[in-house]
C-alpha cells in the first residue's frame, strides 16, 4: 500500500473515531440547524488554536446525515499539531462544540490547502457525475470528507472532497472532488 493510500484509509479511520455520520439527515437528533462545512469552521479553527497555536485543520466530515444541499446538522473538524505531535477533533453543532477529542492512534497529516469549495458546491459537483447511480439504485449521499493527499496518486498535495453515495443492495459510489474547482476527478464503486 502507498504512502497516499495509507494516509486515506488513516483518514477514514479518523473520521470513524470522531464518530462519523450516520445516515440520513431525517434520523438526526431534531433541533440541529443544517450549515454548509465552512459554517462551523472558525468556531472548530478558535479552539484549537487555543489548545495549540499551530493547530492546522488536516480534515472535515460531516457527523450526522447530510441534506439535499450539502449541509448537515454537525460537522467534525481534525486539527494537527506538529509542536504537539498529536491531533484533536471538534464536534460542532448548533454554533457549539459538542465534543472535542484527541485521537487515540497517531495521525500526521498534511494541513488542507486555505481556499476550497464548500460543501455545497462538492456535493452539486458530484450529484452532477452521480445521476445514473442514484437513479439505478435510489442511492444519496451519506459522507462528505475534505482532505488533502487521498485518493489522487498524481496530485497528492491535492486537496479534495470525497462524497460518497450509499444505497441498499449496491456498492457505495465514491466521487472524488478536486477542492479548488469543482471538477470531479475520480469515481469507483466498492
Amino acid at each position: 500500500m502507498n504512502a497516499t493510500c495509507k494516509f486515506a484509509v488513516t483518514a477514514l479511520a479518523a473520521a470513524m473515531v470522531l464518530g462519523g455520520p450516520r445516515g440520513a439527515a431525517a434520523g438526526d437528533p431534531p433541533g440541529a440547524t443544517p450549515l454548509s462545512a465552512r459554517q462551523g469552521l472558525d468556531l472548530a479553527r478558535d479552539a484549537a488554536r487555543a489548545w495549540q497555536p499551530d493547530a492546522a485543520l488536516v480534515c472535515l466530515e460531516n457527523d450526522e446525515g447530510l441534506d439535499g444541499d450539502g449541509r448537515s446538522g454537525r460537522w467534525g473538524y481534525l486539527f494537527y499539531s506538529s509542536g504537539e505531535d498529536a491531533a484533536r477533533g471538534y464536534s460542532v453543532r448548533n454554533d457549539k462544540i459538542v465534543a472535542a477529542d484527541y485521537l487515540s492512534f497517531d495521525f500526521e497529516a498534511p494541513p488542507l490547502s486555505a481556499e476550497w469549495i464548500d460543501s455545497d458546491a462538492a456535493l452539486a459537483a458530484a450529484d452532477g457525475k452521480s445521476e445514473d447511480y442514484r437513479k439505478e439504485f435510489g442511492g444519496r449521499a451519506t459522507t462528505l470528507l475534505l482532505m488533502r493527499g487521498g485518493f489522487d496518486d498524481k496530485k497528492p498535495d491535492l486537496t479534495t472532497w470525497t462524497v460518497v453515495y450509499t444505497a441498499d443492495g449496491a456498492p457505495s459510489l465514491f466521487v472524488v472532488v478536486d477542492a479548488s474547482n469543482g471538477k470531479v476527478k475520480r469515481m469507483w464503486r466498492g
